[in-house]
């Protein structure tokens, strides 16, 4: 316990297990019962990389994709992915309609607005553009509310340019344990599909993985729905810890101790001395910090995993270091360290992980730094 060890060289990455991934993809195909699946591969697929993940959930049998935006489509279709790509956020300029229909991408119209950009882009082209129409039935963020989604879906019917392939809605609250206001969404959906009845998009869709993991009670309800979108669970956290489905972690964020100092009882530790030690004690240092996705309101609340046992985080979040108080383990430099994922001493769950920082496990997942390099296996 003696003075300030550095092993230099010391790596930080995240691992991208792309069996789990599979795995996880063909659990959302048996929650889905023969619907069709549309993997979403948004936020560069969660932070996980767009190009390996979509590659893998394709040969896995995955053939249609969601995205938020045309770029996210776009840099899809350089790597060479052929699958169709539903575009969620839609086109919101006459540039971005001419981008998606020259790359093959299904843009939402959620306003007669985006039907008449489409349009345009189309007929320049040459071509008919498949679309989807989102309605809003209660998240009230996107989408053609409840009583305008008629007009709107004549409108883009009665375009010679554009096929209406598909229409849904989001649910708002899916992921809590009461779901009777999910099953006022799909009332408010069948209300819309009632009075377009003779219109028959090829795919009705309503369910995010909260609302697929659910699907015992919100699937049943609206016999019309024949897709499904699932994101996070693709990625092995579920959006609700009393949510069913068998899933694996994805991403492990993991790290090596880079510096072990001792501290003395009433010695403080990193910036603004938010910590001071009880009793003295050795503290590590890690080489991940909030620059690396590492929440800074993880201070003084976080752990990490160490040889099998869980250790505090203390002190500040730095942008590029935590420090962890070892105590007496038997911690040395250069020993690895789980932020959240598994490995073969042990498992912390990024939902854990972000329970500690005041988020969920989306914001972690997306928040890992581009400079934590992605290794990938399986």
């Amino acid at each position: 316990m003696d003075g300030v060890r550095r092993e230099p060289g010391s790596v930080s990455e995240a691992v991208i297990d792309l069996a789990a991934l599979r795995a996880n993809f063909a659990e959302a195909r048996r929650h889905a019962g023969g619907r069709e699946v549309f993997a979403v591969v948004k936020a560069d697929a969660y932070g996980h990389g767009a190009t390996p993940v979509t590659r893998a959930l394709v040969e896995a049998g995955c053939s249609r994709l969601a995205v938020a935006n045309p770029d996210e489509g776009v840099a899809l279709r350089d790597a060479g992915i052929e699958a169709p790509i539903l575009v969620f956020g839609g086109v919101r300029n006459a540039e971005e309609a001419e981008v998606a229909v020259a790359r093959g991408l299904t843009p939402v119209i959620h306003a007669s607005a985006d039907a008449e950009r489409v349009a345009l882009a189309a007929r320049r082209a040459s071509q008919t553009v498949s679309v989807q129409v989102e309605v809003d039935t209660g998240m009230h963020r996107m989408g053609a509310p409840v009583d305008r989604a008629g007009p709107l879906l004549e409108r883009v019917v009665g375009e010679p340019a554009l096929a209406l392939e598909g229409l849904y809605t989001h649910f708002a609250r899916a992921d809590e344990p009461d779901l009777g206001p999910s099953l006022e969404q799909l009332r408010l959906f069948r209300k819309v599909l009632d009075a377009c009845a003779g219109l028959s998009p090829r795919f009705v869709h309503a369910a995010n993985s909260a609302g697929l993991l659910a699907g015992d009670t919100l699937l049943p309800a609206l016999p019309e729905v024949n897709a499904v979108r699932p994101g996070l669970m693709l990625y092995g956290a579920r959006p609700g810890p009393h949510l069913p489905g068998e899933l694996r972690a994805v991403m492990t964020l993991r790290s090596r101790v880079v510096s072990l100092r001792v501290l003395r009882s009433g010695d403080a530790v990193g910036y603004g001395a938010l910590h001071r030690a009880s009793r003295d004690t050795r503290i590590a240092t890690i080489p991940l910090g909030y620059a690396d996705g590492v929440p800074i309101a993880t201070t003084n609340r976080g752990q990490v995993l160490i040889r099998g046992r869980r250790l505090p985080i203390v002190g500040r979040v730095s942008m590029d270091a935590i420090t962890v108080d070892v105590g007496d383990s038997p911690v040395e430099v250069g020993d690895e360290v789980l932020l959240f994922g598994a490995t073969e001493e042990g498992e912390l769950r990024v939902e854990d992980a972000a329970e500690a920082a005041s988020t969920i496990s989306y914001e972690l997942l997306v928040r890992v730094g581009a400079r934590v390099p992605r290794r990938y296996e399986g």
